[in-house]
Formats: structure tokens, sequence, C-alpha cells
């Protein structure tokens, strides 16, 4: 592979690559975050350690801001019991596990047998070098939480034999990423962008004035933001030290630049699910979050009506001495009075609006996500026979249906990678290949669980069918490529 050309100017102005990065910082990446953060739901140590005695504060998980302002701590008035309960997290698992719990099978379709099998092999090294099953679940997790994922294809800097060199693939999430769209097609980049901080091993030392009011401590690692610039003509690189506010402009600093060998931007755009007109796509966290927050609401509302409620009260009349004994089992007053009596009342009651209430929003997040709770294994008495695979699929009728759309926009994204990888591969000479070559075909495994028995017999229907042997094979799992030595 020839040498990169040192580009002496830049495509865009050091004030527009400025803008666009305060833009993103200010505007873009907080929503991600906060879909991330919701997602994720991290909890945060109490403040005074995790000792035995330490009093732990009321919002101590992300999803606790979502909760009404009478959960908050406010003066004069004791802190609420609150309740998280993270129903999203496992509906995305769901998913991805769907999705890709089985192996990914990926066929070459160049009409000549031994370049089908090279491409075939380059593209399992490939992936395999890149994470193999990881990589797709990271794919799912990282599209589904954000509604994109972009992937870059990184050139290849070496000649060396394609086992041992295969391309780079990195998963760009979506807040690390700035598409400069065209103004003309918004399916088109004209540019891309990647800015993310860098935690360097060097110190640095906080100015004196924050160390007086004890800011920070008297040394810290020091950050500094990159951003990386990509064109079909060029690849820049842009450092310059990290503040605490996104906010404010960023004052990038040019540090490098080559050429781009590919001739175009090697990026590939997967939408999670399609949104017409727009690059993002359509997160599967976004619409669940109101439904999480009033559960979380009404599951808090119930523990604290528990607290006050559980607890039965005795109201003794007529008794001497009632309130210096104990109520407890085994415990008996004793009176001359013939009118003494002891009434009970408290105590938690059955509450029917309640628990339909409660009831009726997980159903409410079933519907917007797709994933009900026999899809994690929870299995209730309202799933009737499910001896037949034809009665499992009609329980899992809308998680099915969210799949079979996922796999088209993830399938065309896989493909187009699968195009970029070999292109960058005959640019630099690993493996030599026209477009026509370039052709894959992606053979997505069933989603249920198949004895070996039952898959051998659909593989020889198949054949009856006329199915190439090679595609019977290559569904079956056993692979054509011959192992590493």
């Amino acid at each position: 592979m020839p040498k990169l050309a040192i580009v002496p100017d830049s495509t865009y102005s050091v004030a527009f690559l400025n803008q666009l990065v305060s833009e993103h910082c200010s505007s873009v990446r907080p929503r991600l975050d906060w879909l991330w953060a919701y997602y994720r739901n991290p909890i945060s140590p109490p403040r005074d350690g995790l000792s035995k005695n330490s009093t732990r504060s009321a919002k101590q998980c992300y999803q606790a801001h979502g909760l009404p302002a009478r959960f908050s701590n406010m003066a004069g008035h004791p802190p609420r019991e609150v309740v998280i309960e993270n129903d999203i997290a496992w509906r995305i698992h769901a998913l991805v596990d769907f999705m890709f719990g089985k192996p990914l099978v990926i066929q070459s379709l160049a009409e000549n047998p031994v370049q089908r099998s090279a491409i075939t092999c380059f593209l399992r090294d490939t992936f395999q070098h890149n994470g193999g099953a990881g990589f797709f679940h990271d794919l799912a997790l990282l599209g589904s939480v954000h509604g994109h994922i972009d992937v870059l294809v990184r050139p290849a800097t070496s000649t060396t034999p394609i086992q041992h060199t295969p391309v780079e693939l990195e998963l760009i999430e979506a807040p690390r990423a700035i598409p400069v769209l065209s103004p003309n097609d918004y399916r088109q980049l004209d540019a891309y962008l990647i800015h993310h901080s860098l935690l360097t091993h060097e110190l640095q030392t906080p100015p004196l004035i924050d160390r007086l009011r004890r800011r920070s401590p008297s040394a810290s690692r020091k950050v500094i933001d990159r951003t990386e610039v990509w064109t079909a003509e060029s690849f820049e690189t842009y450092l310059n030290p990290h503040t605490s506010d996104q906010t404010s402009p960023k004052r990038l600093t040019r540090t490098d630049s080559s050429s781009n060998p590919l001739g175009r931007i090697p990026v590939v755009h997967i939408q999670n699910l399609a949104q017409p007109f727009l690059y993002p796509g359509i997160s599967d966290v976004e619409a669940l979050i109101p439904l999480q927050d009033e559960l979380n609401t009404r599951l808090s509302d119930r523990a604290n009506r528990v607290t006050f409620q559980s607890f039965k009260m005795y109201l003794g009349k007529g008794i001497e001495g009632f309130i210096d004994r104990p109520v407890g089992p085994g415990q008996m007053w004793s009176t001359d009075n013939p009118d003494a009596v002891i009434q009970e009342f408290g105590g938690d009651a059955a509450t029917p609006s309640e628990d339909q209430h409660i009831r009726e929003i997980r159903e409410a997040m079933d519907k917007a996500s797709g994933v009900s709770p026999i899809a994690a294994g929870v299995v209730g008495g309202k799933t009737g026979n499910l001896s037949s695979e034809n009665a499992i699929r009609i329980v899992l009728l809308g998680l099915l249906a969210r799949i079979e759309k996922k796999r088209l926009t993830y399938g065309n994204g896989i493909e187009q990678l699968c195009e970029l990888i070999l292109h960058a591969a005959d640019v630099a000479g690993t493996l030599p290949n026209t477009p026509e070559d370039r052709r894959v075909r992606l053979d997505w495994p069933t989603p249920f669980p198949d004895s070996e028995s039952q898959q051998l017999e659909n593989a020889l229907s198949k054949k009856q069918l006329g199915v190439p042997v090679e595609q019977l094979m290559a569904e079956l799992g056993y692979d054509e490529c011959p192992p590493h030595e």
C-alpha cells in the first residue's frame, strides 16, 4: 500500500468545525446521554460511604429523577420511600438476544467459486478479529438505546497476509458521532466527525483558586478532547484541552492530516428503526421512558402506603395500664370493667384498582416495546398450551414482528459494511475484488431453539426444493473456511 500523502489544507474551516462540535455537545449529546442513563440506570453510592449505619439518599439511581416532586427530600418533610424497577433494560436485552443470540452467517455471492470462498473466509476473519458475536451484540445494543449506530472502517496500513491483518472496524456510538449531511440530500454524508474525550497518562495541577476552595485535588490526570474529521479526500485529527463546560465553544487545533485512500467516507450508518427523512433512527428506550416513570411512581406510592398501613393498631377502652404493656402474641389484659373493649384498626387492605393500574402500565410497556415477560422466561398463568412452535409464535407475535423490522435496517447496514470492507481490502491490495464480487447474502438464524434432528429434517426438505448445498451447510453452522494454523 502506498504511503499516505499529507494534505496541506483543511477541507472545512476551524470555525465551522468548532460550531459543529459546540452544537453537538449542547443540544444533541445531552439527549443521547439521557437515553443511555435511563437504560443503564446507574446507582450512585451513599455520600457517607457504605458503612453499616450509613444513610442512603432517596435519589440513588438515575430513574429516580423521573419521580414527582413529592418524593424529594424537601426541608421540613421526611423523605418518602422510593421503589425503582428498571423494566427498560431487560426488554432491550431480550431484543438483542433474539436478534443475535445465534451466529449470523454471511455468504459471498461472487460468481467465481474460488473468489467466493476467499471472500467468505475474509469476512468471517474480519468480524471475528473485531469481536465476533460480541461485535453484533454491541451493534444492536447501542443502536437500540440511541436509535442509530455507525461503523467506521479504518483503512489497512500493511500488506501482510489477510489472515493476520483484517480490516479494523470501530463502533461509533451516537454521542461521539457528528455527521455533516449534504444540504441537498439527508442520506449523503459530506463529512463525518468523531468527537470524544481521552484520559491521558499525564498529570495536571488545577488552578490555585480551585485548590483553595477545595473544588479539585492537588493533581489529576489530564483530559483532552479529540476530534477526527473524515471526508472523501482526507482524514484530519484535532486536539484541544478538555473543559468541564460542554456548552462552551471548542478551540480545535489540527495535529495531523492525511489523504483518504478509499476515496469515500468509510462510515456505514444503521438506523435501529427507520425514521423517514432524518439521519437518526427511532430508539427503543424513548417510548418507554414515560411509562417507566409512571410505573416507578405507582410502585413508590404503594410502598409508602404499605409502610403506613401494614401495622395494625389497637385502642383499649376501660383497661387500666393498657399502654404500659406491649401488644404481642400471647399478651392478655384483665379488668373488672364490664364495658371495657379493645378495638382493632389499620392494617393493609386490598386495593384492586391500584393493582390493576400497575398491571395496565406493564401491559402498555409490552405493547410499546414488543417484548412481553415471557420473552425473558417469565411464564404467567395466561400462556395457554405452549407445546407447539406456532403457539409460541402467537404469544411472541409482537416481538417477532419487531425483530423482522430490525433485521431490515440492520441487515441492509451489514451488507453495506461488507461491501465497504471488501472495497478497503481491494484498495489495500490484501484481497483484490470487483464491485460485482462484493454482494453478500445474510442467513439469519431462527429465534427459537431447534433440536439437531429438526434442523437436519428442515435441511433435507430444502434440498429437495433445490436450495444449494453450500447454503444449507452454512445454515447448519458448518464453516467452509479452513481453521487458523
